[in-house]
Parts: C-alpha cells; structure tokens; sequence
C-alpha cells in the first residue's frame, strides 16, 4: 500500500516561512511527477507546483518566485519552500505523485493534507 505523509504545515505571520515536507512510503516502481496543491474554504482545489522526476519545475503565477519546489529521489520525498508568505496562501496543502507499478501501470495518490494558515 502506497502513502503519502505530509509534514511542516503550521501558523505563520505574513511575510513568514514555512517548508513542507511529503514523504511517500510502500511498494513501487518508482515514482514519476509530484507536486503540490491546495484548497482554501469555498474554493476549488489548485496546482502550485510541480516537478518531475528529471527535476524540472513548473509553479502557478501566483507563487512564483515566492515558492520553491524540490524532490529527494533518494528519499523519496518532496519539499515545498513557501517564502514571502501572504495570507491569501491559507489552505490545505495536498501532496500528489504518481507511482508507476511495473511497466505499465501508473497511479496517482493524495496525502492527508496540511493546514496553513498565514496571519495579516
């Protein structure tokens, strides 16, 4: 069984920082694309960045340059380097990665989601 743990999530003051952390653990060929989303209340669920498994990035407009985005395959763990943080950040931060089983099969899985909250 394949999971997905986040960690790092927590109250900061505007302008603050916060890393979180998304280490995926169970049995697996490897895995391909992760990435980052998040909810806020009454809103959909949104992409904030991503990487694939050669390491390129790719981050919403409204992150850039605030936020970065990096992977330890060895440890298979992704990480989310949230700077400048302002409070229109607040939400659940979901970790996603899709997992391939042998050469065919991919699925994707979702952590548990982690509470930010960022104060004006």
């Amino acid at each position: 069984q394949v999971q997905l743990v986040e960690s790092g999530g927590g109250l900061v003051q505007a302008g603050g920082s916060l890393r979180l952390s998304c280490a995926a653990s169970g049995r697996f060929s490897r895995i391909n694309d992760m990435g980052w989303y998040r909810q806020a209340p009454g809103k959909q669920r949104e992409l904030v960045a991503g990487i694939t498994s050669g390491g390129t990035t790719d981050y919403a407009d409204s992150v850039k340059g605030r936020f970065t985005i990096s992977r330890d395959n060895a440890k298979n763990t992704v990480y989310l380097q949230m700077n400048g943080l302002k409070p229109e950040d607040t939400a659940i931060y979901y970790c996603n990665a899709q997992f391939s089983f042998g050469s065919y099969f991919t699925h994707d899985y979702w952590g548990q989601g982690t509470q930010v909250t960022v104060s004006s």
